[in-house]
């Protein structure tokens, strides 16, 4: 097993590109089994989740062939609509083959998710829509199985609560149905809207994309001739690079980003202190003279993101006062808490709200990853440490960052990979 070496820096400098974005690749990739031509995805991460959801895809029949961070997936000789649990229990968002299997194939078998570790991700809002759709669904020996005999139909659906994945799914279930689906309280993610926008391109026709209400024009069972097309930036990714620079005081340009996706994390920066000057593909980072305390409410997009409260709760460490974070979205994201700790934070924790008194000299020491946001905010928090910090478990972050050590390395990080 693998695991980070890190040792304190005074400051980083240099330019760090932005792959892909992991959130919007799965989905997309997902999608695929509506086509019924090759598809060529560009600008892929190379992420464990990546392989783990082509293999499902390869499982079921697909063909896939993988060139530099290229995809060309072929699904046409698809022979299998079930998704087996050795492959699922691994990523939660495997259920995004459910909607598009269905509603190509009319029945599937989709083991129930595993995943991380940071709270429940129930899938009911998922399986209530497309009941609503037609489908009939039962759950038995840990597989979801979903028929729909006369087809998927379009209808108006209504989310109790924002989903992100549960809107994915059922856009792409809506999109060979029959007849027409409204979505009311849809996420805005921009990983939401490039999937809707690849579906409009696609013969779909979409309307209202980026707006918590889609109207999806099902194609009744017509398969979509998709053309090749680029995944968006990481908006993680480059909101945790940005943390880097502003954790060691660091100036730091970061390249082939969407600044407009980061608009919630670039406010809260230079609430701190920090400037950043903003180009159309290109954000650099200034360091602040001192790092000021900041108050975070984790919100659907276009709110702060959940994925990047705990970068900001190791970033909290190094400011002057008292930061309170308050995680909204998901009861089980604190656990990075007590890792921090072990490193010479003084965090306290009250239900879904962490308040950190700054500023703190942090330590080096062996710390654990829980999960894939949790691991890079102990490397953040390793960049400023006194001494050495071994960072255990980075299959989490291996599930969700391109070669994250390597990028930090490139602008001055002492941070090596080695086997346990």
């Amino acid at each position: 097993m693998d695991y980070l070496k890190t040792q304190g820096v005074d400051t980083l400098n240099g330019t760090i590109k932005i792959s892909g974005a992991k959130n919007a690749s799965l989905p997309l990739i997902a999608m695929t089994i509506l086509a019924k031509n090759r598809v060529t995805i560009k600008n892929l991460p190379h992420v464990a989740d990546i392989k783990t959801l082509l293999k499902l895809l390869s499982n079921l029949g697909a063909s896939c062939e993988i060139s530099l961070e290229n995809v060309t997936v072929d699904t046409s000789k698809i022979h299998e609509t079930k998704a087996t649990y050795d492959i699922v229990k691994t990523m939660r968002a495997s259920i995004l083959v459910l909607g598009p299997i269905l509603s190509r194939f009319g029945h599937c078998e989709v083991s129930l998710p595993g995943g991380c570790a940071i709270g429940q991700r129930p899938i009911d809002l998922h399986l209530k829509a497309l009941e609503q759709m037609g489908a009939q669904i039962v759950i038995e020996s840990g597989y979801v199985q979903a028929t729909a005999p006369n087809g998927l139909k379009g209808c108006n659906i209504i989310f109790d609560k924002i989903t992100v994945t549960g809107t994915a799914n059922i856009v792409m279930a809506a999109a060979l149905a029959e007849g027409i689906t409204t979505i009311t309280n849809a996420a805005r993610e921009p990983e939401v809207v490039q999937l809707c926008e690849v579906l409009n391109a696609s013969g779909v026709t979409i309307e209202g994309i980026g707006t918590a209400m889609l109207t999806i024009h099902g194609t009744n069972g017509k398969l979509l001739e998709i053309d090749e097309f680029s995944i968006i930036p990481d908006r993680i990714e480059a909101g945790t690079y940005l943390c880097a620079g502003a954790i060691t005081k660091s100036k730091l340009t970061l390249t082939d980003v969407e600044p407009k996706h980061l608009g919630a994390v670039l406010s809260k920066l230079e609430e701190m202190g920090c400037k950043c000057s903003v180009t159309e593909k290109s954000i650099t980072i200034s360091p602040a003279d001192e790092l000021q305390p900041v108050k975070i409410i984790t919100q659907e997009y276009p709110g702060f993101p959940t994925d990047m409260q705990a970068q900001f709760l190791a970033l909290a460490t190094q400011a002057n006062g008292t930061s309170i974070i308050e995680e909204r979205l998901f009861e089980n994201r604190f656990m990075h808490v007590s890792e921090l700790q072990r490193m010479g934070a003084k965090i306290t924790l009250n239900g879904h709200t962490a308040t950190v008194n700054g500023k703190t000299k942090l330590s080096g020491t062996d710390v654990m990853a829980t999960d894939l946001r949790a691991s890079s905010a102990l490397v953040l928090a390793a960049l400023v440490a006194s001494g050495e910090t071994n960072i255990h478990r980075i299959y989490h972050l291996d599930r969700g960052y391109d070669s994250l050590e390597k990028k930090l390395e490139g602008v001055g990080a002492k941070i090596q990979r080695l086997k346990e």
